[in-house]
This record gives C-alpha cells, sequence and structure tokens, in this order.
C-alpha cells in the first residue's frame, strides 16, 4: 500500500501505479482529499525533483523563449486557484470488459477520478510573456518522468501530451504547484504540474519540465496513444490511426458510488443512493436522475454542490422499498443514473466498447438485494 494514501487506496497496478479510492470514501468530500485523489502512472518510478534546481522551459514558436525557476514562477505571474475534476479516460473500463476482453489494460472501476483545489500560475500568463508567435496553434506538455525508452538508441522519452492553444489560453488552465492548498505532494507531479479542466487526465501532464508552442499537434506516443478507437477495431494491429479520434475534452459521466454493487439493505428503511458527475467542454452539470426499476422511470436526484464548470458535482436521492420488497424474504432492485449538461446533453443508455477501453460514460447501475 502506498504510505501517502488511505489505507483502503485500491491498488488495480503496483508498478507504475495505478489506483484509487473505494467509492463510499470518494464522494464523502467535495474537494477529494490527497489522501484518496487516485493516481495512474506511467513510469515505474516517481521522479525526485530537487526543486531549487528545477527549471521550465518554454519554447518552440515564440518570440521570447523562457527558463523559469519555481520562484519566477511565483514571483513573476499571478496566483490563481481553480477548482477541477480530473479523471482517466480509462475510467469504468471494468464495465466494458464486461461486454468483450480487453487484454492489456488497467481493470479501473469509477474510482478514477478526483475533485481538487489547483493553485499556480496561469499557462496563458506564461506564453503571453513568451509570446506567441504566427502559426502557433498547438501547445506541446512534457514531464520528468520516463516511461518509454528511445527510438534509435535515444534517451528515453517523457510523457507528454498537447492541447490547442485555445484551450491552453483559457484562464481555467494553471502550471500548479499546490494541491487543497499545500505544496504539490511528488505523487501528484511536484514540483509542477500542468492541470487542463474539462479534458481527460493524461493531458494533465506532471513533473512538467516543457512547453513548446507548435503549429501541430505534439508526436509524443501518449498524445495518440489515447485515442478512441472504432468498436470495430478489435485490436492494435488492426488500428488505423486515420479512423480514431484523439481524446481532448471529457465525456458526461455520471456514477452510483453507495449503495455498493452487490450490497444487501434492510427491507423498509429508505435507500439513500450518493454518487459524483462531471462534464467537459466548460460545460455543467444540470440534472442527475436515479432510477430504481432499472431504467423503466426515473425520478431527479438532489446536486448537493454548485454547478461549476470544471468541478464534479456529488448527488443524493432516497429511493423508499416497494412494499412488495418490503414483504419478500429478499428482492433484487436495480439501480441506475444518468445525468443531463447544461447543454442539454444526456449520458447514452448503452456502452460503445472500445478495445482500449476509453471514455466509457454509459447509464451506470448497480443492483442490491434487499431483504
Amino acid at each position: 500500500m502506498p504510505p501517502d494514501k488511505h489505507p483502503d487506496f485500491i491498488v488495480r497496478q503496483p508498478a507504475p501505479l495505478v489506483g484509487g479510492p473505494p467509492l463510499d470514501l470518494l464522494v464523502e468530500h467535495y474537494v477529494t482529499p490527497v489522501p484518496r485523489f487516485f493516481v495512474r502512472d506511467h513510469a515505474r518510478e516517481t521522479p525526485a525533483v530537487d526543486g531549487a534546481g528545477y527549471r521550465l522551459t518554454v519554447g518552440g514558436l515564440v518570440r521570447r523563449p523562457l527558463v523559469l525557476t519555481l520562484a519566477e514562477l511565483r514571483r513573476d505571474f499571478p496566483r490563481v486557484s481553480v477548482t477541477a475534476a480530473l479523471q482517466c479516460a480509462g475510467n469504468r473500463r471494468r464495465e466494458l470488459m464486461d461486454v468483450a476482453p480487453i487484454p492489456g489494460e488497467v481493470p479501473w472501476g469509477a474510482e478514477a477520478v478526483g475533485n481538487a483545489v489547483w493553485t499556480g500560475a496561469p499557462l496563458a500568463a506564461v506564453l503571453a510573456a513568451a509570446g506567441v508567435e504566427r502559426g502557433g496553434a498547438h501547445v506541446e506538455l512534457v514531464g520528468l518522468d520516463r516511461p518509454r525508452p528511445g527510438a534509435g538508441g535515444a534517451p528515453p522519452a517523457g510523457f507528454g501530451g498537447s492541447v490547442p492553444l485555445a484551450k491552453a489560453l483559457g484562464d481555467e488552465v494553471l502550471l500548479a504547484d499546490e494541491m487543497n492548498g499545500e505544496p504539490l505532494a511528488p505523487r501528484h507531479g511536484a514540483p509542477l504540474r500542468a492541470v487542463v479542466p474539462g479534458y481527460i487526465g493524461a493531458r494533465s501532464v506532471k513533473w512538467v519540465e516543457a512547453v513548446t508552442v507548435r503549429a501541430e499537434p505534439t508526436e509524443n506516443y501518449y498524445q495518440r496513444a489515447y485515442s478512441l478507437h472504432p468498436p470495430d477495431v478489435t485490436s492494435p494491429a488492426d488500428a488505423d490511426p486515420a479512423r480514431a479520434a484523439v481524446l481532448d475534452e471529457s465525456a458526461l459521466n455520471c456514477v452510483i458510488c453507495t449503495p455498493a454493487d452487490g450490497a444487501t439493505l434492510h427491507a423498509g428503511a429508505p435507500l439513500v443512493v450518493r454518487g459524483y458527475a462531471l462534464t467537459g467542454g466548460g460545460r455543467t452539470v444540470a440534472a442527475v436522475e436515479l432510477s430504481a426499476d432499472g431504467g423503466r422511470s426515473w425520478r431527479p436526484a438532489a446536486l448537493e454542490d454548485p454547478a461549476d464548470p470544471w468541478a464534479w458535482r456529488r448527488w443524493r436521492a432516497e429511493v423508499a422499498v416497494p412494499a412488495a420488497a418490503a414483504a419478500a424474504a429478499e428482492r433484487s432492485l436495480r439501480l441506475v443514473a444518468r445525468a443531463r449538461d447544461s447543454s442539454g446533453t444526456l449520458q447514452p443508455a448503452d456502452p460503445v466498447w472500445n478495445f482500449k477501453g476509453y471514455m466509457h460514460n454509459a447509464w451506470h447501475a448497480v443492483e442490491v438485494t434487499v431483504g
């Protein structure tokens, strides 16, 4: 068990570390405590970075290339805090594994998400200081971790990705050195990480060492590795990059956190159902609905948190056990949740399988026994 994580932290993979908290612990707090925040590493070792010697380089299609210390980032740029949820693109993958096998991928439950307060310098302010040149259209972010060998004998390659310049210039995108009011922990990217709210977690590069303005998206392996392939593609050998959509914005998602799937509950008492919902693209979660009959009828859930375009919203509903269930020795109920966002988009009812298991956001269901 990682010593900096909650004792009940679920380790899906020990090295590189991949894991998150049980869902009942996840939904207890609006701001996820660091010991409960999920981890998705790609390298076996967490980079050990000397903050005093750390330098961030800013280059590419800029008029004034920069080399910045942490002290300069704190002194010379605005300090901004943003409450934002990060979600791994593989969140809820295990449900797609029930549809068809997905070999070689982490069997995430629904715990690969967390909501935190991030503080640091706006990426837009750093880019303004460097001066983006004409033709700059994408911003590449590369970290100090080294998950892949270099090609042709080159040094190992760092984890990276890029976002469109228009997104990088958003007020919400940060180069963060604090998480929940404390210095960023090594596990979560210290001394500096990118935070790109509304996008898949892979674009919020940890241990960021280089910011590069480019005319085209980065060629970093992990930019295209996080792509959505059509359902008829069943293996990497069949994958055609031209048919794949490189992932950026997070999809609308909603999850039941309590009661747990398979729980046995007492008849006659109201069932308290709790969960989380989030979306991408600067939209907000507008409504959550719950069904206690497998999706035949729906009732509104109460939203517990503010309508913030970058944060999640936890929700709560009470379900009265039907009289027939209370009278029976035991009865199975299928609870189903779905969300709608501020654009009017509703979660899809059915899963769309893909061989990487990304972006699963169909209605979430749990089966409970009432006895």
